[in-house]
């Protein structure tokens, strides 16, 4: 049952002047009435993930005459993306990722579906339970402090690989199925391009954490592999 009542914004992300999206898709220096390459890079992203999203409503079964209404989500959500590449301040624009996502989830549901991929999330979560017990077991046969914590992170990364959202990685998933371990062994290797891991190990062994809130997605690898086991470390270390 979801809640009715009014969704309000984190106070301490308030405070951090937090950005869900540090990607510069313009500048104040951009015509707004003209996409920026970065703006149009992602519309055509969106675009191109049309007819993946399209063939997953029509196998929607819990959705009555879902091929037609997967025909008009393709129609209509390929209107607004063509209505930003003529105006980026149509649709509450500019468009970033956010944005599209959210336009492209409210058309799914204007058209009747609730959740596309709920078939496939149960899967996920099934594969990845299957998992879970092997993962924990692993991390904590880890001795050394410092590379259990690496090992915990690169786990985070590794599960947030695979995401539905990418058209690619959505084929792949049915075409092949979900291999944890082997996103944890193509992980690029450090430096990373943002490569903050040795000064958070080295703020985690000074037990710096009374409390923490992780902000998960709603299934999969990366909440069940990824984020639990961390979890998990966390509460051994008397985090709440």
């Amino acid at each position: 049952m979801e809640s009715t009542g009014e969704m309000v914004s984190l106070p301490v992300l308030l405070e951090s002047n937090y950005r869900a999206s540090t990607i510069p898709y313009r500048f104040p220096s951009d015509n707004p009435k003209k996409p920026t390459p970065t703006e149009l890079s992602w519309i055509n992203l969106f675009s191109n993930s049309i007819p993946s999203f399209r063939k997953r409503a029509e196998s929607d079964d819990t959705v009555s005459d879902a091929p037609a209404k997967a025909e008009k989500f393709a129609q209509r959500y390929t209107e607004i993306l063509e209505d930003l590449k003529k105006d980026p301040e149509s649709h509450g624009g500019p468009p970033d990722c956010i944005l599209l996502c959210q336009l492209r989830e409210q058309v799914l549901r204007e058209v009747g579906f609730r959740d596309i991929f709920k078939k496939v999330k149960d899967e996920e979560n099934a594969k990845a339970i299957s998992l879970f017990e092997d993962v924990v077991r692993l991390n904590d046969a880890i001795q050394d402090e410092a590379e259990r914590v690496e090992n915990l992170i690169r786990g985070i990364f590794a599960g947030n690989i695979f995401d539905l959202g990418s058209a690619q990685l959505a084929e792949l998933f049915a075409k092949d199925g979900m291999s944890f371990q082997a996103s944890c062994q193509n992980l690029v290797p450090r430096p990373w391009v943002i490569d903050d891991l040795d000064k958070f190990i080295s703020k985690w062994g000074r037990r710096s954490w009374k409390k923490a809130v992780i902000f998960v997605d709603n299934s999969g690898a990366d909440v069940i592999l990824g984020i639990l086991p961390f979890a998990r470390e966390l509460l051994r270390h008397g985090v709440q």
